[in-house]
């Protein structure tokens, strides 16, 4: 029930028109409202301070992570391909319920990019842009708390069957990728944030996260920190794509000048330069890939 009420809650507000105080006044202003994990806005908002996100052209930062690429570069995208939408990015725990409401057409797209296994379910719910990630870019981090030694001296394939990890089904690649290791154990938990404190607090051994620019690729979160095993990747086959609603009535316009602003930063290198710059893409020549 409280799920429900929360979800009714959230469409309501996307469907409601935005007010802004102006001084003593109410402004009226239509903007298209984006919801956004609360990490991942706060990260953003920091890394973008009071800057254009249109006019960002570099994205080294320890706030830069893929997720925040993302925001970016969707937004930039459709700006070039003639979408020039105001958008308002409202944080909170809204993962899986994104889905529902860009079905229903309450959501006009998600800035954070969906694997092609996953949208393509809902195909005919979707419009799926042309991919952000390409199949054979996204390597992920083998991350751990920094005292559980086991997992950090990784070094082989067999080395797994004696780990546990978590992750959650609703990431068909993450899963399947997991599932594949012949861990000792795989457990579920569909909150991201979940995950990582269940990790660093050692009650599982490891989860999957993309590498970030930090110096050492660790993540902290309040209590939270851990590290990835050094010098060793996955390799998460598929591509990423943005997902746009098909029943929302900006939809078909959103998807086609997203494909057409993607193909711009494609062609300038933008795309590239950004998620390497932001630690997520990585010389896999210089990694043990340890699912090849």
């Amino acid at each position: 029930m409280k799920n429900s009420i929360s979800l009714t809650f959230l469409a309501i507000m996307l469907s409601l028109t935005t007010f802004m105080i102006r001084g003593n006044t109410f402004a009226y202003s239509n903007k298209v409202i984006i919801p956004i994990q609360d990490d991942v806005y706060q990260d953003y908002q920091t890394f973008i301070g009071n800057r254009d996100v249109l006019a960002v052209n570099e994205f080294s930062s320890k706030y830069t992570r893929r997720d925040v690429i993302d925001i970016i570069i969707a937004q930039q995208a459709l700006y070039l391909g003639g979408f020039h939408a105001e958008f308002h990015l409202l944080p909170g725990k809204v993962n899986f319920r994104n889905i529902q409401l860009l079905q229903a057409g309450e959501l006009l797209l998600s800035f954070d990019t969906y694997w092609h296994t996953d949208a393509k379910t809902i195909a005919d719910k979707l419009y799926i842009s042309e991919p952000v990630i390409r199949n054979g870019e996204y390597f992920a981090g083998i991350y751990t708390s920094p005292t559980n030694h086991k997992v950090l001296q990784l070094k082989s394939f067999s080395d797994f069957n004696t780990l546990t990890a978590v992750s959650t089904p609703k990431w068909r690649t993450d899963w399947q990728t997991l599932q594949d290791l012949s861990l000792k154990e795989l457990l579920r938990e569909d909150s991201w944030v979940s995950m990582a404190r269940m990790t660093s607090l050692q009650w599982v051994d490891f989860m999957l996260m993309p590498f970030t620019s930090t110096t050492d690729q660790s993540y902290r979160l309040e209590s939270i920190h851990l590290i990835p095993v050094p010098n060793t990747a996955i390799l998460l086959k598929g591509s990423r794509h943005f997902a746009i609603s098909k029943a929302h009535p900006q939809g078909k316009s959103a998807f086609t000048a997203i494909n057409k602003g993607l193909k711009i930063l494609r062609s300038s290198g933008t795309i590239v330069r950004a998620y390497t710059e932001a630690g997520f893409f990585i010389d896999a020549d210089k990694y043990r890939i340890i699912n090849q």
